[in-house]
């Protein structure tokens, strides 16, 4: 008869359900993991493989009450580690969001909705074309294994126990979204200037020659100069969503060292 002792499954509990719910709470906030349009038996699945490959490689964690206040305190600190992980990532994708917005306004396109599939909720067509751009980008830069290799990484620069993510590094998960808007504006700013240019001769021929029905027109030209503007301003939008991802995954490694 199989008999199991408390410090065996303290032992299996810390080698492998700690490491998953870490994983998995990343996979849950992070874009294209955490994405609605991607069932969670397979994102289960996804954190249950990576996890059996992840126990070998991390170092010994000691075993723990499941039942008690310090099982309580480690399963926080994984679920907290793994949620802001995702979620700076998350915010750099929701800077396209936000830029999108703005270009959609300034063109007339701001009552144009529709689902985001990643979200649930309803965003302005331009939003959801730059999102599905930066996911597409976010891929072909393999940042999915880079988040994977930095998830992993965290097992060394934090390890399994009570103590984890710092109060420093909290407030610095808060303050990075200030980034967020900072890189929507910087994103969404080229266009916007333009279309805003544009607006403005609109509104100084209107007031020149009054006879003339500027606005008849004015509503398809400003989604035709939009979309121009647009195409023109798609090189600088991948660079500064590169730039963008690649500070955020320098920050999440500085946050984690934190103490």
């Amino acid at each position: 008869m199989l008999a199991l002792t408390t410090e065996q499954i303290s032992i299996w509990l810390g080698s492998f359900f700690w490491p998953f719910v870490r994983i998995g709470s990343m996979m849950m906030a992070a874009p294209v993991f955490g994405a609605r349009m991607l069932p969670v038996r397979i994102r289960i699945a996804m954190a249950v493989s990576i996890s059996v490959l992840t126990v070998p490689l991390l170092p010994p964690i000691p075993p723990v009450d499941p039942i008690s206040f310090a099982s309580a305190g480690i399963l926080l600190q994984q679920i907290l580690i793994g949620v802001a992980t995702g979620l700076i990532i998350q915010m750099v994708f929701q800077s396209l969001v936000i830029a999108g917005e703005a270009i959609a306004n300034g063109m007339g396109l701001g009552f144009a909705r529709m689902v985001d599939p990643a979200n649930g909720v309803q965003v302005p067509v331009i939003s959801q074309f730059f999102v599905v751009l930066a996911t597409l980008l976010f891929v072909i830069l393999n940042g999915h294994l880079l988040l994977i290799q930095l998830m992993i990484r965290s097992f060394e620069i934090l390890p399994v126990a009570e103590t984890g993510l710092s109060l420093p590094g909290i407030k610095a998960v808060v303050s990075w979204a200030s980034q967020m808007f900072v890189g929507g504006l910087m994103i969404g700013l080229p266009a916007v200037t333009a279309l805003m240019v544009v607006n403005i001769s609109m509104g100084v021929i209107t007031r020149a020659a009054p006879q003339l029905n500027i606005f008849a027109v004015g509503f398809p030209l400003m989604i035709l100069l939009g979309f121009i503007f647009l195409a023109a301003t798609l090189p600088s939008v991948f660079s500064l969503f590169t730039q963008l991802l690649m500070d955020a995954f320098e920050y999440i490694a500085e946050i984690m060292a934190m103490r």
